[in-house]
């Protein structure tokens, strides 16, 4: 592996295990505030995240390398809303799927084939996690920040299976 390529999936491993700690404090932010089933859903999320961060540390692994376990910074531990919440989650995606771009552009400009098949899987999945928060957040534009009720009961049923 391209001692750049390595590099940028380091980068990726730490930026994977940000989401997940990133949405374990969000999901024990709505917890406090009882709202259980978005809790879940971002307990689910960061679960889901820390898969991503695995994924990358295996396929380091496999080309020979060394995957770097990152120290990670804090994350926000507070939201003004629900609605706030959810589109600093979209945000966040945004930013990941730059990144897993990022990590295409430079397989490409190696001509990495198999950095190239293997990312693939990474392309489709950011492209369901943008779909599915933009989803909630929709909901959530509907509804405004009061009557959650019925959402927070619903919201794993509109988790995408990943």
């Amino acid at each position: 592996m391209e001692r750049k390529l390595l590099e940028i999936c380091n980068r990726q491993i730490e930026r994977e295990a940000y989401s997940s700690n990133l949405y374990l404090a969000m999901a024990t932010w709505a917890e406090t505030k009882g709202l259980e089933g978005i809790s879940q859903w971002l307990y689910a999320q960061s679960d889901e995240e820390r898969d991503h961060m695995m994924r990358f540390i295996k396929y380091v692994s496999e080309r020979g390398e060394h995957a770097v376990i990152p120290a990670l910074e804090k994350p926000p531990i507070d939201y003004g809303s629900v609605k706030e919440m959810f589109d600093e989650v979209l945000k966040h995606e945004k930013f990941v799927t730059q990144s897993i771009n990022e990590i295409v552009a430079m397989a490409t400009e190696l001509n990495d084939y198999a950095m190239l098949n293997w990312i693939q899987w990474f392309i489709a999945e950011q492209f369901e996690e943008e779909t599915s928060v933009q989803a909630v957040i929709d909901k959530l534009e509907l509804l405004g920040d009061k009557n959650l009720y019925l959402f927070d009961r619903d919201i794993m049923s509109m988790r995408g299976e990943h």
